[in-house]
């Protein structure tokens, strides 16, 4: 296979060359401060295979970056972000999934008093809302909602509708003993 051909950026104005400049002291991405320095770099007539091996890069993405910047400008200079995989869940489930997470399970007929994230998601496939659904992904839908979770604690909430006024009564009784009840073993030896 033969040589490729040597590529160079255009001829670049005063004012391009201070803004590249610039751009290579104050950027604060890497990519684009990449970016900057191989079109400064070719514009002092460096070659793409120079540039490549002074910056730990190949030399297809320095000519990338220099047919970029003479078609475009310094447009090629920014991160060209693809965003990813797009979301399966869409803002209607979100929505749902967020509304959900706040309800008390109690008030949805639920034996339990508060959502672990493996529950609500079973919850979730159970009720229809979606076919499927990871612990991961309902957590990262309440984490962008801001909700915050914690981590499912041991207590039991108690059906029975006098809960209330008894565990009242019993702690009155803890901060005020009635005279003649029973004391304590350790209060009447005195210790």
């Amino acid at each position: 296979m033969g040589r490729l051909p040597e590529v160079f950026v255009r001829p670049v104005t005063m004012a391009e060359g201070r803004r590249l400049q610039q751009i290579g002291r104050t950027a604060k991405d890497p990519v684009k401060l990449r970016r900057a320095i191989v079109v400064l770099m070719s514009a002092q007539g460096r070659s793409a295979p120079d540039i490549a091996h002074l910056l730990v890069c190949s030399q297809e993405y320095v000519r990338g970056v220099i047919h970029d910047f003479n078609d475009i400008g310094f447009a090629a200079l920014n991160p060209k972000w693809s965003g990813g995989r797009p979301r399966t869940i869409g803002e209607a489930i979100r929505r749902r999934i967020r509304l959900t997470a706040l309800c008390r399970p109690r008030d949805l007929g639920l034996p339990f008093s508060v959502w672990s994230l493996a529950k609500l998601a079973e919850y979730l496939v159970a009720t229809g809302a979606v076919a499927s659904i990871s612990r991961e992904s309902v957590r990262r839908v309440l984490l962008e909602a801001g909700i915050t979770w914690q981590a499912t604690k041991t207590w039991k909430a108690s059906n029975d509708p006098e809960f209330i006024p008894r565990m009242r009564r019993v702690l009155e009784l803890y901060d005020f003993p009635p005279a003649d009840g029973r004391g304590c073993a350790w209060t009447s030896s005195g210790l």
